[in-house]
């Protein structure tokens, strides 16, 4: 908390509006899944996580920008968001959508700040910049969030909503993961095995949510439940039912966890942790 709360630096001279909607969307709370996995990946090779902090502010920092834009009118024209009124509610279109871009812009920035202060070597700092320019861009995340909202026109395939689910969603896990594997020098099958465990996980995590948009609990979800019925989009309980999507979850879970044991992580615990409380979330 207190890494994302000093992201801008304060000799910095940034217009007062935006800081202040940039601050809001990124204090906002929510689960911190994305900088917990970065951090979780890289105390799982025993280094310390501080190296790794400025790199899970910048995916939070990404994180936030997505679901800023993704709640404009022009998308899914949401009104709350982790039990807040949406920043473009409270700041209006024009300085909600600046303030994705800063944040967007501001992540790249930030990762930078693992080699200067906590001398994670540049080669490492390349490759993840690298990774997330692929991840959130057009071959990843926001190639999802497009999938996601042509299919509100018209979506008939489980292949469909596998890859929205995959790249909107799974895409900055896999990132995240990866990145804290690279902070701490992980071999290439050990990245391999936190893709994999990354895209199992995003994978359950999205279908947990089709999950309870229909049955959670709106005052512990922080925001409406029935939002995909009402907006017409196929979801998993759609296509294989509410007790196959239950199974699906547990299934990817122990798939993704048995890749880090094949994959040779060294202490994958915590790791192991994140992904059971997953399945269980309800919220």
């Amino acid at each position: 908390m207190n890494e994302l709360e000093q992201v801008i630096p304060a000799d910095w001279d940034v217009p007062t509006h935006l800081k202040e909607s940039m601050m809001y969307s990124l204090m906002a709370g929510g689960k911190r899944l994305r900088p917990v996995l970065v951090l979780a990946a890289t105390e799982a090779f025993g280094v310390d996580r501080k190296a790794a902090l400025p790199v899970a502010a910048a995916v939070e920092m990404v994180h936030t920008y997505s679901l800023i834009h993704d709640d404009l009118p022009a998308m899914d024209n949401d009104d709350y968001r982790r039990g807040r009124l949406t920043n473009h509610k409270v700041y209006g279109e024009a300085m909600a959508i600046l303030a994705g871009d800063a944040l967007l812009t501001h992540a790249f920035y930030s990762i930078i700040q693992s080699g200067r202060k906590y001398g994670i070597p540049a080669d490492r700092l390349l490759d993840i910049v690298e990774d997330l320019s692929e991840y959130a861009g057009a071959r990843g995340m926001v190639g999802g969030q497009v999938a996601d909202m042509e299919g509100e026109q018209g979506m008939t395939s489980m292949s469909q909503l596998e890859y929205i689910h995959l790249h909107k969603t799974g895409d900055l896990m896999i990132f995240s993961l990866v990145a804290g594997g690279r902070i701490a020098g992980a071999n290439e099958e050990q990245l391999d095995a936190l893709r994999i465990f990354g895209r199992d996980l995003g994978l359950a995590f999205q279908i947990q949510d089709d999950i309870l948009d229909l049955i959670g609990d709106e005052q512990k979800l922080g925001k409406k439940t029935q939002s995909d019925v009402a907006q017409q989009k196929v979801t998993y309980p759609y296509f294989i039912g509410m007790e196959e999507s239950v199974a699906e979850v547990k299934r990817l879970t122990e798939s993704a966890k048995d890749a880090l044991i094949q994959g040779g992580i060294p202490d994958p615990t915590r790791l192991f942790e994140i992904a059971d409380y997953l399945m269980k979330r309800d919220h």
